[in-house]
């Protein structure tokens, strides 16, 4: 079986009623009932880890070297600010696809900046909580193909 880690960055535990005009109304609880729905269907154990803070992150990356096959990041803030994130996730050579609920590239001038992006197998922005199910797709199929 496939096992594929989620992570979440800064303040998307507050999904649902931060910024629902940008962000939607559904909480990241209801987002990974739906996501893990969705990769159960498919044969694919899908863990779900979500942190405020940026060395617990790195942790994460760096425990999961063994037992994860393809990491889907939404890192919040820490996208555009984070060298240990970027560097933990070079480090576990786990492919990983950068997603963003909001188009990063139509928004303030400092969001423009990921330092997530070059080293991503691809990235989904903008397409709202849908980011989440495009972004597992993708990892599915570059893993099938790489296999």
């Amino acid at each position: 079986m496939m096992n594929i880690l989620l992570i979440n960055g800064p303040n998307l535990n507050l999904l649902g009623t931060r910024e629902p005009e940008i962000y939607g109304n559904k909480t990241l609880s209801d987002i990974e009932k739906d996501l893990t729905k969705v990769a159960k269907e498919k044969s694919i154990n899908l863990e779900c880890f979500q942190s405020n803070h940026e060395g617990e992150i790195v942790d994460k990356i760096q425990e999961s070297v063994k037992s994860i096959q393809g990491i889907l990041i939404n890192a919040g803030a820490f996208t555009h600010t984070s060298i240990s994130i970027r560097d933990a996730l070079i480090g576990s050579k786990i492919p990983f696809v950068e997603l963003h609920i909001s188009n990063i590239f139509s928004r303030e001038d400092f969001r423009k900046e990921s330092f997530l992006t070059d080293k991503a197998i691809g990235i989904i922005s903008g397409f709202g909580i849908s980011s989440y199910s495009l972004a597992l797709e993708g990892i599915i199929g570059y893993l099938s193909i790489k296999d």
